[in-house]
């Protein structure tokens, strides 16, 4: 099955392919009074960008942060230039393939979507691609019963010369060992000067390898065929081509009426070349060629404020995606392996045992310089560590789903004050880097960050405004029970029943509830509601096949069904609470396990 954040990616592609082509068009239209090399190296360029996503480039970006630790190694705030750049170069979100999205009916036609889309395009590529074999297996065939040909005429080259029964233009066929064909009659058709000019156009096209460029945009026009622009440009490929080598001709001596008479006759006694990459004379538009032959209209040389132009233009194309990549890129490993110069901190005192209870629920305590779990995973603890959801978190074994371990962790009391100092300041990220050092150290734990294209939905105020209770208990202490959330530990007071499309928070934050629920749907969530308070509410809904048991809920057999005739989730969340769910589209940082044991018992 085709991943169904393909389609918004090559969206994404397309849309940045077709904004390049467009600014090398325009950088075009400034230099048109210079030489016509410069323009054609413009196209290509726009031409081979359609085969280079910028994503490549971002990654590259990307891997050099990993390596230097990148500007996200303190967690610093993206910039805004960032977000602007990533709005418009990706405007199209990434497809979601949650089944809840959608009704079921609706989800069987999406999928079907991706596969009809690629037998479509397979069918376009095939056609194209059996078009250019065919014309390809002509000209080959003259190349064949082509003969050794020997002319008189003065040529310094060492590119063979074949003469073919084909009424075919003068051309170059072959890319690494290109030979020079023509057709037979040529020499009594054209005068020694005419054919010496034309001789000269072709051997242009030997130097400057025109051949591999066109083989390039050919297999351009393949993959994309369905883009109107790679044709477009294609043809403005072969114009300015063809312009630079009548300009070279003409600068190596040629008289212009001469040679404009040799493409003439040319043309009047041979067909037209049917491979884009088999160089010949006849390619663009003839009347405009002439036109320019024979005005002699000399081409400028660059200034020096168009080099500049092309210099920056070059320059912000390459380094300005790998620059976005640095910026966005994820915490290295180095975040997850301390070096001796700078130790994270970690507990004085841990003890880790396993736990065979048999259950599924677990009750943790986090208070400044001590850690308490019962009954936890190590799954949660890395959820927890780390701040990550379940699906952040790749190449994990499943034991870590399965068993289960008591922990308790905590620093001496001579550095406690400080602690807690801490973890009011920074609320709560140095008790997680300390359970990230326990878990390096006992779980033998190493990993490195990636950036995967995930779903992702945003928690925000129904457009009615928010249907909550400000919750009267006192939030003064830790919660025994259920995962603390990104800002900290849960009040005391925070209690919550879970089951299976039921859910209910007693002086709690939409902060834990965003986690509870990201844990039910199995999709990434994120709290973008901007209340801050705690609240009193129920949440009652019709789960989707799938969606699992939250972790430190009751056990599955013991849950309270869900109410089949219930509304979704996406409608209980507005009906019940004034909240609402809605897509966007990622990156999201994930944690890929490269190792890890299970702890020995102490």
């Amino acid at each position: 099955m085709i991943p169904v954040y393909f389609t918004s990616a090559l969206a994404n592609h397309l849309w940045q392919s077709t904004v390049f082509a467009g600014i090398a068009g325009l950088l075009t239209l400034a230099l048109r009074e210079n030489h016509a090399r410069t323009r054609y190296w413009l196209w290509l360029t726009a031409s081979a960008k359609f085969l280079i996503p910028f994503s490549l480039l971002a990654a590259v970006g990307n891997r050099l942060g990993w390596l230097t630790g990148g500007l996200t190694a303190s967690r610093v705030a993206r910039p805004a230039l960032s977000v602007v750049m990533e709005q418009i170069s990706q405007p199209f979100p990434r497809l979601q393939s949650s089944a809840a999205v959608v009704s079921t009916a609706l989800a069987q036609h999406v999928s079907l979507m991706p596969a009809v889309l690629l037998a479509i395009w397979t069918c376009g590529f095939a056609a194209v691609a059996f078009s250019w074999w065919l014309r390809w297996r002509r000209v080959r065939a003259a190349v064949r019963v082509g003969s050794p040909l020997d002319l008189e005429v003065a040529l310094e080259t060492d590119v063979p010369m074949l003469s073919s029964p084909a009424m075919l233009e003068p051309g170059v066929f072959g890319i690494f060992r290109p030979v020079l064909l023509l057709p037979q009659g040529i020499t009594d058709r054209l005068e020694p000067a005419h054919l010496k000019a034309i001789l000269a156009h072709e051997l242009c096209h030997v130097r400057r390898r025109d051949n591999l460029a066109a083989a390039i945009h050919m297999a351009v026009e393949a993959i994309f065929w369905f883009h109107p622009l790679v044709w477009w440009v294609g043809a403005r490929l072969v114009e300015e081509r063809e312009h630079a080598c009548d300009e070279e001709v003409l600068r190596l001596g040629s008289q212009p009426e001469v040679y404009a008479e040799g493409i003439l006759q040319t043309c009047q006694f041979y067909l037209e070349s049917p491979l884009v990459c088999m160089s010949g004379i006849a390619g663009s538009d003839l009347k405009k060629r002439i036109t320019r032959i024979m005005t002699q209209r000399l081409a400028r040389k660059l200034s020096f404020g168009r080099k500049v132009l092309l210099t920056a233009a070059g320059m912000a194309a390459v380094a300005g995606p790998i620059v976005f990549g640095v910026i966005n890129a994820p915490q290295g490993r180095a975040q997850s392996q301390p070096t001796a110069s700078t130790p994270p901190p970690s507990f004085d005192v841990a003890s880790i045992k396993p736990n065979h209870g048999g259950t599924n629920l677990f009750r943790i305590r986090a208070e400044p310089g001590r850690f308490v779990a019962n009954n936890a995973t190590p799954r949660f603890l890395l959820q927890y560590a780390y701040r990550v959801k379940d699906a952040q978190i790749v190449g994990a074994p499943s034991w870590i789903d399965s068993e289960h371990y008591d922990i308790e962790a905590k620093v001496d009391d001579s550095s406690g004050d400080a602690q807690r100092k801490l973890n009011r300041d920074e609320e709560g990220t140095q008790l997680r880097l300390m359970l990230q050092s326990l878990l390096a150290d006992r779980f033998k734990l190493t990993l490195h960050h990636d950036t995967k294209e995930l779903p992702l939905y945003a928690l925000v105020v129904a457009k009615n405004g928010p249907r909550l209770h400000e919750s009267a208990a006192a939030p003064d202490d830790p919660a025994p029970l259920g995962p603390p959330t990104p800002n900290g530990p849960q009040p005391r007071n925070s209690m919550r029943m879970m089951g299976r499309g039921n859910l209910s928070i007693n002086a709690g934050n939409l902060d834990m509830f965003t986690e509870l629920l990201s844990h039910q749907l199995g999709l990434l969530i994120v709290n973008k509601t901007g209340l801050k308070g705690n609240y009193d509410f129920t949440l009652k809904w019709t789960p989707d096949e799938g969606q699992g048991q939250m972790p430190g809920g009751p056990p599955a057999d013991t849950a309270p069904p869900a109410d089949a005739s219930g509304p979704s989730i996406f409608t209980a969340l507005q009906e019940q609470l004034g909240l609402k769910l809605e897509s966007q589209k990622g990156p999201v940082d994930t944690i890929v396990i490269d190792h890890v044991e299970r702890p020995s018992e102490n």
